[in-house]
């Protein structure tokens, strides 16, 4: 369910004069949750189909990013817990297909924002560290970053099975963006 979060916290971005958009590389990005299971584990997972912008100023202190989640994408490497997960007792997929993220500030290790997840929209704060920056071996510039944050799920009316699936969900999203 930590994905359900993810959704975007990790694109950070900038909307100052001096700020350069980025458009996220899906194939060098990752969305991915843990939650855990009876008490005795960890379940891990992660989204397949995303998309996302970010902005970012040039003092890597201001940005920023929308993202959008395909919810029917979970992916837990177990056919029938993605089913699961899929129907209405979980992510409902057939009712909210999309999990959005849009932010609301960005100071260089913060990302806050709206994250919508079953329906419903809340405030998330992501912890975010940048990874890195420059030219790619294809004549373009790629930027990327770290985002994580704990959300619970309760809080989005996601409260099945609590608490042998706990509340908790950590969700950590790693991103790459190609500079447009």
């Amino acid at each position: 369910m930590k994905a359900l979060l993810l959704t975007s916290a990790a694109v950070l971005v900038s909307t100052s004069a001096l700020a350069t958009d980025y458009q996220v590389d899906p194939a060098h990005s990752f969305v991915t949750f843990e939650v855990g299971h009876l008490g005795v584990s960890t379940t891990v997972g992660r989204f397949n189909e995303f998309e996302g912008t970010f902005t970012l100023a040039d003092n890597g202190k201001s940005g920023s990013s929308e993202f959008t989640i395909q919810a029917a994408s979970v992916d837990t490497n177990h056919a029938a817990r993605d089913k699961h997960l899929r129907s209405p007792d979980f992510l409902d997929v057939k009712q909210f297909p999309t999990i959005t993220f849009k932010s609301t500030s960005f100071d260089g290790e913060e990302l806050k924002g709206d994250l919508t997840l079953h329906g419903v929209t809340k405030p998330v704060t992501f912890e975010v560290e940048k990874i890195g920056e420059g030219d790619d071996p294809w004549g373009g510039y790629r930027a990327g970053f770290e985002a994580s944050t704990t959300l619970k799920r309760s809080e989005f009316g996601v409260s099945y099975f609590i608490p042998g699936v706990t509340d908790e969900t950590e969700l950590d999203i790693f991103i790459e963006g190609i500079r447009q």
